[in-house]
């Protein structure tokens, strides 16, 4: 449920509807294959964590401290842009539903960074899990409501003499790196997933590797159903009207939600408006907590002889940490959500190969015994998704320099 938490965020809220918004149906074949073709990358971070009770993260360090380097370079650049990126959606929905006028972006993503801090600190992990169950629960069936109610009515007229968007030009090829370098979430994510499960672990017995990835396999399965929901939505309402989702974080909000109301009703404004806030919060949540964690492990690895990084007095100043630099990012950007999504994704489109090939390099290691590392079927898979995103962002750049 974390995984799926943390990935139902801007990657399906905001790129999967604007997707088939843009594009129409032909989005979901994008939006299926990266979640096919990146399926081994998160599951390998399961796998290792199980197998060793160590972090994708200490694999790294054991593979050389180049992987940790890069690791944490990469983790610098998302810290400047992921959090920010969520944060301004998620402020924009607050503005939206309590409907906000007199007070700028940046100081509600100030208050709700303020919010979040206190409950990582406070709440600890057991509250952040038990919390995004009921999240994810309630957001399933306001989506799966939804899109029934959209399959009936049907897909909405065309404009007189509308053309479809191309796709294969610079601005079609960069949208589809973002939609794929965030489907359905970030592939350096998967050193989140082992964190949580060291941490989860620590209060209940830890279960076996075919528990674990039967769980993981659930919540996988939950994110790629739910973007594909999303995606027939904006495909069904908005392809071929003309109509452009707005990069700016509370227009595009409010377009969201009367998305969801012109089909259900507008009584559940007010209930959609809300499940799409909680969404995003959940996601502000466990990003914030996993960027933290994720931090202090590679600060604590890269000085070993220095126990303060692991203690709950760091992961608070962690946390804090994060708000002050994502607040000043955000006011930096101002409201403009479009430019913070864009270059959070583009980073990680660029590096989502690299860690695929880290992640591999783990579980085929001497730190798992042979038995546990992954099938044939699995290697395969992998190595179709590491040289499928590289060529594509070979491509990417052919476009841009030519």
């Amino acid at each position: 449920m974390l995984f799926a938490s943390m990935a139902i965020g801007t990657s399906h809220l905001v790129l999967s509807t604007k997707a088939g918004a843009q594009y129409g149906w032909i989005m979901v074949i994008p939006i299926i294959l990266a979640n096919i073709l990146k399926y081994p990358f998160f599951e390998f971070g399961v796998r290792y964590t199980s197998v060793t009770n160590k972090t994708l993260i200490e694999g790294y360090l054991h593979r050389g401290k180049g992987y940790l380097w890069f690791y944490a370079g990469i983790t610098l650049l998302t810290t400047f842009t992921i959090l920010a990126a969520l944060y301004t959606v998620t402020a924009g929905l607050f503005i939206n539903l309590f409907n906000i006028t007199n007070t700028s972006i940046s100081i509600v993503a100030l208050g709700l960074f303020l919010i979040i801090s206190i409950i990582l600190i406070f709440g600890k992990y057991k509250f952040l899990e038990i919390s995004l169950k009921f999240v994810v629960s309630i957001l399933f069936i306001a989506l799966l409501i939804t899109t029934v109610l959209v399959l009936i009515q049907g897909p909405v007229t065309h404009v007189p003499n509308f053309k479809p968007t191309p796709i294969f030009n610079e601005f079609g090829i960069l949208f589809l790196i973002g939609l794929m370098g965030w489907m359905p979430t970030a592939v350096e994510a998967s050193s989140w997933i082992s964190l949580w499960s060291i941490e989860k672990w620590k209060n209940q017995d830890k279960p076996s590797l075919k528990e674990s990835l039967q769980e993981f396999n659930i919540g996988y399965g939950i994110t790629t159903i739910l973007a594909v929901f999303f995606m027939i939505i904006g495909w069904f309402t908005l392809y071929g009207t003309n109509i452009q989702l707005s990069n700016n974080a509370v227009s595009f909000a409010d377009q969201v939600v009367l998305l969801f109301t012109n089909h259900i009703g507008s009584w559940a404004y007010i209930f959609i408006a809300i499940s799409a806030f909680a969404t995003m919060f959940s996601t502000c949540l466990t990003a914030h907590d996993a960027l933290t964690r994720v931090s202090l492990d590679i600060v604590s690895l890269l000085n070993p002889k220095t126990k303060i990084f692991s203690t709950k007095l760091a992961f608070g100043i962690g946390v804090m940490l994060l708000t002050i630099i994502n607040f000043i990012v955000i006011a930096a950007f101002s409201a403009n959500m479009g430019k913070l999504v864009a270059l959070a994704t583009f980073v990680s489109f660029i590096v989502a190969p690299i860690v695929g090939y880290m992640n591999l390099k783990n579980v085929t290691s001497s730190d798992l015994d042979p038995s546990f590392w992954p099938g044939k079927k699995l290697k395969i898979l992998t190595y179709a998704g590491i040289l499928f995103l590289s060529c594509f962002s070979l491509y990417y750049f052919y476009i841009v320099i030519f």
